[in-house]
């Protein structure tokens, strides 16, 4: 899978980013959720999958993969 930075608001700690990949999806850079009430929240969180928190500004580089 090849990664495109599509923009990060976090100066130079490297988190939160956001990427789009070279399969029409997106890859998100975040920190770990550890509030156990948020986690039991999520549904169907499977094996293979994770959960981050990004701020909403991250999503002003958001657009339509290529």
């Amino acid at each position: 899978m090849k990664l495109t930075l599509l923009g990060t608001s976090s100066g130079a700690d490297g988190c939160p980013a956001l990427y789009a990949t070279d399969r029409g999806t997106y890859v998100v850079q975040g920190k770990l959720i550890h509030d156990q009430e948020a986690i039991a929240s999520l549904v169907d969180v499977r094996d293979d999958e994770f959960y981050v928190e990004i701020p909403a500004n991250l999503f002003d580089f958001a657009r339509k993969p290529e």
